[in-house]
């Protein structure tokens, strides 16, 4: 008896160990049938950068240079673009933007007049450029403005930095402030206007930041693209027209040679420490450039003529830029990443997704987009329906070696619909897997697997007592 009823527990227990451990596995083969090895999402296959042959094509005869596309913040160009040199008078760019943010923040007016005092030329030692400016002269704000960046005063810059922050010193504090604020790492100013001295430098590409900054002001646009300015007559000056000094927008001192129809600025610059110096501005069919040369020379041609190389070379770097650039697609919805599993639908098993948007960069002419390295990367390696058409399921970026263009948005092509019955048995399925849900069935089980037994044992001794008391 005893040997018969332990193999009833033994197989009673088995069946219900099976049953308990077997029933979510049951349940996940239906939820999700078995699929076929459909295609996987498309996987980029490392390519080598390619390269552009414009890009080598140029170089320009000046210690630094930097060429940068404003709209798009491209950099084009870029020849010791970062390495330590002196601005010179390009410096009063900064000392005009103060100046017009003074205006805008309502500190001082165009038309506040403004009484010149001794410390006019502070800093300012033989030799420098000048409107012949006097102590105690009477002026605007805004012909101060033309002074400095016109003629290229540096008297002016000391004017307008007393009247912008009371004295010169703390005016120069404020110059270096905005500097950083504008991300120009490599830049220290030690004074207004760009008179030599040892500790005042910056890089082209800081004097892009700087320009990028003021041509987003109307009036420093209207000043820097005019050739001349009338100003009024003083008690030192009958009333005199001032002329700029570059030559890409004036022929006043060289001519129309050097001349460049889409200039639209920025500001002339030169000491013997500093080289011959140039940050200009143009705008051609939609697009605008600021081109920074420094260190340029003037030498003297078989002819007996001077090339003055901040004006040519920088037109030339500023034509280059827009005949051998042009915006294109690197990728819109027409890329499709391949197609992802799908689970809980009746409908498919897949859904496809595709690039969502348009990404475009500015690019050489020679390079074509389809030649360079687009990388997909999806949220997950599979979805559960319902999926939504456009719903994002990843991203794809461009890339051409190092370059980084962007990225776009993966979405799916399509909606799933969910199947109720197979979520239904998925949601069974995940409480079932559940360790403390398995570890009360079994509980439950072997807790119903003893009544049994009990019944079973108990049971047929007391029919067998009940049999025997009746006599049968």
């Amino acid at each position: 008896m005893k040997k018969y009823s332990r193999r009833i527990r033994c197989l009673l227990l088995t069946l219900v160990l099976t049953a308990g451990l077997s029933a979510p596995a049951a349940l996940a083969t239906e939820a999700n049938p078995p699929e076929t090895t459909p295609p996987s999402p498309t996987v980029a296959t490392p390519k080598d950068p390619v390269e552009s042959e414009i890009l080598n094509s140029m170089h320009v005869e000046a210690t630094a240079a930097i060429l940068v596309d404003t709209g798009t913040g491209t950099i084009l160009y870029e020849q010791a673009a970062h390495e330590q040199r002196y601005p010179a008078s390009i410096t009063k760019v900064m000392t005009a933007l103060l100046t017009l943010e003074a205006v805008d923040q309502g500190q001082i007016s165009f038309n506040q007049v403004v009484t010149l005092t001794s410390d006019l030329y502070q800093g300012i030692g033989e030799g420098g450029s000048t409107a012949d400016l006097r102590v105690g002269e009477q002026l605007s704000v805004l012909d101060l403005l033309y002074c400095v960046l016109l003629p290229s005063a540096n008297e002016a810059c000391n004017a307008l930095a007393q009247t912008v922050s009371g004295s010169v010193d703390a005016f120069v504090e404020l110059m270096n402030q905005r500097a950083q604020e504008l991300g120009m790492e490599g830049t220290h100013f030690t004074n207004t206007h760009g008179y030599h001295d040892a500790g005042h430098y910056t890089t082209a590409y800081d004097i892009y930041l700087m320009c990028r900054e003021a041509m987003q002001h109307e009036t420093f646009r209207a000043i820097t693209s005019s050739r001349s300015h009338d100003l009024p007559a003083t008690e030192f000056h009958e009333a005199r027209t001032i002329y700029d000094t570059n030559a890409l927008i004036s022929s006043w001192q060289y001519g129309s040679r050097y001349l460049y129809e889409y200039a639209t600025g920025i500001k002339t610059g030169s000491t013997p420490e500093a080289g011959y110096c140039l940050a200009s501005a143009a705008s051609k069919d939609g697009r605008d450039l600021i081109a920074v040369v420094l260190g340029a020379e003037n030498p003297v041609q078989a002819d007996g003529t001077t090339n003055r190389l901040q004006f040519s070379e920088s037109s030339r770097l500023l034509e280059w830029g827009f005949d051998h650039f042009s915006m294109q697609t690197l990728l819109d919805s027409t890329y499709f990443a391949g197609t992802l599993p799908v689970s809980l639908s009746r409908e498919t098993d897949r859904v496809g997704a595709q690039a969502s948007g348009t990404l475009e960069a500015l690019l050489p002419n020679d390079l074509n987009p389809a030649d360079f390295q687009f990388t997909p990367e999806f949220t997950a390696e599979s979805l559960e329906a319902p999926v939504e058409k456009g719903q994002v399921v990843g991203k794809v970026t461009v890339s051409n070696g190092d370059v980084v263009y962007g990225s776009l948005e993966l979405v799916a092509v399509a909606s799933v619909e969910r199947s109720e019955l197979l979520y239904r048995m998925a949601q069974i399925q995940d409480f079932f897997s559940q360790l403390w849900v398995r570890v009360v069935l079994l509980v439950l089980l072997a807790i119903i697997l003893v009544l049994v037994l009990r019944w079973l044992l108990f049971g047929r001794r007391r029919r067998y007592s009940a049999r025997r008391k009746t006599g049968y």
